[in-house]
This record gives C-alpha cells, structure tokens and sequence, in this order.
C-alpha cells in the first residue's frame, strides 16, 4: 500500500507538472511579441532586434514629446567619420532607432523631466538597393498600446500620419537629402 501511495504521490506530480508546462507555454505563445510585427510592404520590427542595447546618439523634445535616437555600430562608425555632414553617403546596414515618450517629473527629482508613457519606436535602415526610391532609406514607426502591450504599425491617422510602407518617413526627411536624409546630430561626447 505505501508503494501504491508513491506511485500516486509521483503521478500526480508528474500531472502537476504537465499542466504548469502546457499553461506556460499557453501563456508564452498568446503574450505580444513585437518581434512579430511589421509594416505591410515594410520594414519588420525584428530588423531591429536588439536596438534596446545601441549607443545613444541624441536627445530630443518635440512639442510635448521627448525622444532618444539610438545607433547601431555601423551608423555610430558613420557618426564619427563625420556624418551626415561630411558629404559622404551613410554605408549600407546603417540603423537608428527612436523612441518617444510623453514627458514627466522624475519621482526622485521632480525638476527633472525622465521618460513617462512610451508612445512609439520609429526605425531607419540604409539598404540602397533595398529602397532605392526612397533615398537608399527604409523606415517604419511602430505604435505602443500599453493596455495590450503591443505594438501595431503606424498609421495615416498617427501623429505623425505614417503610410503602410517602408517609405512612410521619406517625405519629411527629403529636407535633409544633402546631409543623406539624416536629421540627427551626433552630439561631442
């Protein structure tokens, strides 16, 4: 009998233990993956994978809105040969990312002003070939939704309106087509 008892005590464990997996692994495939997003006839989020960990580039506030530009090593190379305003094209595989938050006062250091709710991740790649009618440059805003979690693409009803491709940010940035459509300063450090 304290065998039998065992045999159940380890069964049911073992039951246990399957439904732990399965309501895990439920739970893994039904949360949001931004990884798994993308602009129709665009870029994809997952382009981008990893631009959490890029150098920093710039700072910048629009209207009630503050942003941080972040680069990936080949656009931080181009940064420091001299770009965008040495007159060469920035190279190919190039990357930057921005984010946008609405403002608030740092809870630690009220006159401080630190990042509040995310807005949304703008993003930029140079691929020449890729997007040769659009200034050698791809780009994509992506929207966060903080109720679901989720990122969805951006949209003409956005602020700023974004069409569904990768050309969405071509129009504003043809203003800087001599600096290689690129607004952003790399700031002396």
């Amino acid at each position: 009998m304290h065998a039998t008892l065992k045999s159940l005590s380890a069964l049911s464990g073992c039951a246990a233990l399957a439904f732990s997996v399965v309501v895990v692994a439920a739970s893994v495939e039904t949360s949001p993956d931004k990884y798994n997003v993308k602009v129709v006839g665009g870029l994809a989020f997952s382009e981008f994978r990893g631009y959490e960990g890029w150098q920093a580039v710039s700072l910048s506030q629009n209207g009630t809105v503050i942003g941080m530009v972040l680069a990936n090593p080949a656009m931080i190379e181009a940064y420091r040969a001299g770009a965008p305003g040495n007159g060469k094209p920035i190279p190919d595989g190039a990357k930057m990312a921005k984010m946008h938050w609405n403002p608030k006062a740092s809870e630690t250091f009220p006159a401080a002003t630190v990042p509040g709710a995310l807005i949304n991740v703008d993003f930029m790649v140079k691929d020449s070939k890729r997007f040769a009618d659009s200034g050698g440059w791809g780009y994509a805003v992506f929207d966060y939704d903080a109720a679901s979690d989720r990122f969805t693409p951006g949209t003409t009803a956005g602020m700023p309106p974004q069409g569904n491709d990768a050309k969405c940010g071509f129009a504003c940035h043809t203003i800087v087509k001599t600096r290689d459509y690129v607004f952003t300063e790399y700031g002396k450090r």
